[in-house]
């Protein structure tokens, strides 16, 4: 043990994070485990001592748990909050790839769209292409971390189909004001229907420092996205879905691709589907100007002070993205059932050369310097500030047509004031596009929180109001425009939400209205509705303790569109578990019961594979059952387990009994069957 310390401690001089990584992973069994407090909370050590007598053997000694603690938290970019991480273990959406709230064409890793509908809020350029965006590490998930100790948290889920996601994340201090860490996620899913394969993976490297006198500070990112998501085009038909020699879901006929003839867990190649990957590269770093102080804590000690008046900010970020979509040349009988597909719903006819049927590819250059001048009115409150920026755009996209290039200088500020006893937050910010491609797009933002008490929580209310470009997926450059010549208006999107939020439950009322709403209006035709989109919403979350350890955990959403418009959405879903749940044994924290979600019948949309995008249909009303699952979620000090199954509500006897009385996400995209999941979480101190 002795020798493995002195090697960690010299790869620790030599500041070598990955090398550092690997070898934590390798004798992380050489040390204790983090034991969590009771009700959650920040992890504490025990480590094991060499007994001081004689004997060649190990003994331990007991110790205090809180002798031996770590503290870790961590914060977001541009956040002032602080966060803990959480320990909780009644809510597996919380952990897994695909949030609670989230709907996938039936297979983890696959397009996804969120249940409660949010439009995008983002002035400028964008490529526009978002179905896969829930599966990504973004530098707004990005977390700072600040710990007295290494930390490693490792997961792995399992499930049927041949489903697994990989999760590692390891983060430490350098030196108490620099912190390093890696994060890490894969996940691979055969799917249960055929060309349905996904392989995704992400990778993160994240730093934060600040200067020994707290005037310097700068955070690093780098961060890729690698996914890769098969494309079948659907079922097709769902006739097949109750034939009883096709209970075997493998066996149904799909739309795209169908010459898969097994199932390997090992195999990440698409032959008919889209691959999307991206690179970021972001580094920023400030430079404070004001008052100076310090506190002497010993003769060896002092601890700097430093209250902030003026601050110089600079960052610079850099970004390469693609999007390909691609149908390989495969056997002759199965290339006619693509050009088939791809001449009835995209006009297209296939002309096979080097080994590929057909395919498509936008990618994307992008480099950002941002300028930022921001002043503290009041000494000892960061929260409060006045900022101006100037950020300057330089990208270029390579089509088909060739390469384009582009530039945007855009203007920004922002006013902030969190006042010191924490009751108020008010936030006045907005961005305006003064010339290059996206001229004239802006966005503004204004929230105002007031903090009542610990028992009644917070009230917020907010403004949005953003007029944007549309994305470049419907510019006649993109290769994913089928000779659409479309003369596109910027959209205005304006939100107003307003929130209330204390321990018991979450309120929200939000009304989304939506000028010139751009859109596919099929697999490959865009449109723009002339029209003004408005849409209603409600939700509220709630927990209720029924009786003793059984607890009642509600999510309820109301949406409401009025008149006829291209958005599709169901007027009513509720989420509802039932668990019974608390603290046993001291050290077992444990929650299990039922977990039941529903929404009511609407008229779904359906999926363009080619394009990566969700369309409006009314021919086809989507009537699920209501899923219902059953969860054993439990951890012992460090560890976590959880334990789901899912989908119970598909149980069929009419030709036998099965699992096959499928739901749909989509027109012709069931969901699974009965699925059967494990996970654990471990988190480690070194």
């Amino acid at each position: 043990m002795a020798i493995l310390q002195k090697i960690f401690l010299h790869i620790h001089r030599i500041k070598m994070p990955v090398i550092l990584f690997l070898f934590i992973f390798f004798i992380q069994f050489s040390y204790a485990q983090i034991p969590f407090p009771r009700g959650g909370g920040m992890p504490n050590l025990r480590m094991p001592t060499p007994s001081g007598g004689g004997s060649d053997s190990i003994a331990f000694e007991h110790r205090d748990d809180l002798k031996d603690s770590i503290t870790i938290s961590y914060i977001h970019l541009n956040s002032l909050v602080r966060e803990r991480l959480d320990s909780s273990v009644n809510d597996f959406g919380k952990v897994y790839s695909v949030p609670s709230g989230y709907v996938t064409l039936g297979n983890n890793g696959s397009a996804a769209f969120p249940v409660l509908f949010t439009p995008l809020l983002k002035a400028g350029w964008d490529a526009g292409f978002h179905a896969f965006d829930v599966y990504k590490y973004t530098l707004e998930n990005t977390r700072f971390f600040k710990t007295t100790r290494p930390y490693t948290q490792l997961g792995y889920f399992l499930a049927s189909g041949k489903e697994q996601v990989v999760k590692v994340l390891q983060t430490q201090n350098i030196k108490p004001n620099w912190n390093v860490g890696i994060d890490y996620r894969l996940i691979s899913s055969p799917g249960f229907f055929q060309t349905q394969n996904t392989s995704h993976n992400n990778y993160r490297f994240f730093s934060n420092y600040q200067g020994k006198r707290k005037r310097y500070a700068a955070y690093l990112v780098l961060l890729g996205n690698k996914l890769t998501s098969s494309e079948n085009g659907g079922i097709q038909s769902d006739s097949f879905l109750q034939d009883p020699n096709r209970k075997r879901r493998f066996a149904v006929p799909v739309n795209l691709g169908g010459d898969v003839q097994t199932q390997n867990i090992f195999s990440t190649s698409v032959n008919t589907g889209n691959l999307y990957k991206d690179f970021t590269a972001f580094f920023r770093q400030s430079y404070d100007f004001g008052k100076k102080d310090s506190i002497i804590i010993n003769d060896s000690t002092t601890e700097y002070l430093f209250y902030s008046k003026l601050r110089f900010q600079h960052t610079i970020e850099y970004q390469s993205s693609s999007y390909e979509f691609r149908d390989t040349l495969k056997s002759e009988s199965f290339a006619r059932s693509d050009s088939a597909f791809f001449k009835k719903w995209y006009d297209t006819t296939l002309i096979p050369t080097n080994g590929l049927n057909f395919m498509l590819e936008d990618r994307w250059k992008f480099v950002s310097n941002d300028f930022v001048i921001r002043q503290f009115p009041e000494t000892k409150n960061l929260g409060q500030y006045i900022e101006a920026g100037l950020r300057l755009e330089n990208f270029s996209g390579f089509f088909e047509s060739g390469k384009k290039n582009f530039y945007n200088i855009v203007l920004h500020g922002e006013y902030r004031n969190k006042t010191r006893n924490k009751k108020w937050d008010a936030v006045a910010r907005g961005e305006f596009y003064a010339t290059g491609l996206n001229a004239a797009d802006f966005s503004v933002y204004a929230s105002l929180m007031r903090t009542l008490n610990k028992r009644l929580g917070d009230v917020q209310v907010i403004f949005q109001n953003v007029n944007r470009s549309p994305s470049y997926i419907y510019e006649g450059n993109s290769s994913f425009n089928f000779n659409n010549n479309l003369n596109t208006k910027k959209e205005n999107i304006t939100v107003l939400t307003a929130t209330a939020t204390n321990p018991r439950f979450t309120l929200m009322a939000r009304n989304i209205s939506i000028a010139n709403y751009t859109y596919f209006k099929n697999f490959y035709q865009t449109d723009q509705f002339n029209g003004l989109v408005n849409l209603t919403q409600f939700s509220a979350s709630t927990k209720n303790k029924i009786v003793g350890h059984l607890n009642l955990y509600s999510d309820f959403i109301i949406q409401q569109t009025a008149g006829n418009n291209p958005v599709r959405v169901p007027l009513f879903y509720t989420r509802q578990r039932l668990a019974f749940e608390g603290n046993f044994f001291k050290n077992l924290n444990l929650s299990t019961g039922l977990d039941v979600s529903y929404n009511t019948p609407y008229k779904a949309n359906n999926y363009s594979p080619v394009m990566g995008k969700f369309f409006p249909q009314d021919s086809i009303t989507i009537k699920n059952l209501p899923q219902v699952n059953v969860f054993f979620n439990f951890r012992i000090k460090s560890i976590t387990l959880f334990i789901k199954m899912e989908n119970i509500n598909t149980v069929n006897i009419s030709h036998g009994f099965g699992f096959t009385n499928n739901n749909f996400a989509a027109p012709l995209y069931p969901t699974p069957g009965f699925v059967f999941r494990f996970g654990i979480k471990w988190g480690f101190v070194n």
